[in-house]
């Protein structure tokens, strides 16, 4: 399985706010530091806004910051929210997808990947944002961030 771009860059995100001292930023710094569209990551934030995890302020002073604290984001809860497909396979899709494989009355793949999805997710909803940002202080100078800024 691989993750959407719009999801890898919600997270990126969210560790990008979360490991700034102050927890303000805007999204071009957000755009900067990963080297990534702004256009992009405007969709990006206004995602993340409509699922109440971040706060929005316009104008001069502006900028986003958390609105929830990091031990109350759950990355298994994110990647669901912002992930469109969960079809590892094309029997899997919705509706039985694009064309029903010769397979599907007698095969037990889907039944194995449906596992090992859950499992996958399993795994993240053992995490939180706090896990994910616990060791700051070697993020933030890959960030660009001054640690002791505040």
């Amino acid at each position: 399985m691989r993750m959407t771009l719009h999801t890898d860059y919600a997270l990126r995100m969210l560790i990008y706010i979360a490991t700034r001292p102050d927890g303000v930023c805007t999204v071009n710094d957000v755009a900067e530091a990963y080297g990534l569209s702004r256009n992009h990551l405007l969709k990006v934030a206004q995602t993340l806004r409509g699922l109440d995890l971040i706060e929005t302020t316009r104008g001069r002073a502006g900028g986003i910051r958390l609105a929830k604290a990091p031990e109350d984001i759950a990355v298994g809860d994110l990647v669901r929210a912002t992930e469109e497909e969960f079809s590892l396979a094309e029997c899997m899709q919705a509706g039985g997808g694009g064309r029903a494989c010769a397979l599907s009355p007698a095969c037990r793949l889907k039944g194995m990947l449906h596992e090992a999805l859950g499992a996958f997710l399993a795994v993240l909803d053992k995490y939180t944002l706090a896990d994910i940002v616990r060791n700051r202080g070697a993020l933030a100078p890959l960030l660009g961030i001054d640690a002791n800024a505040a």
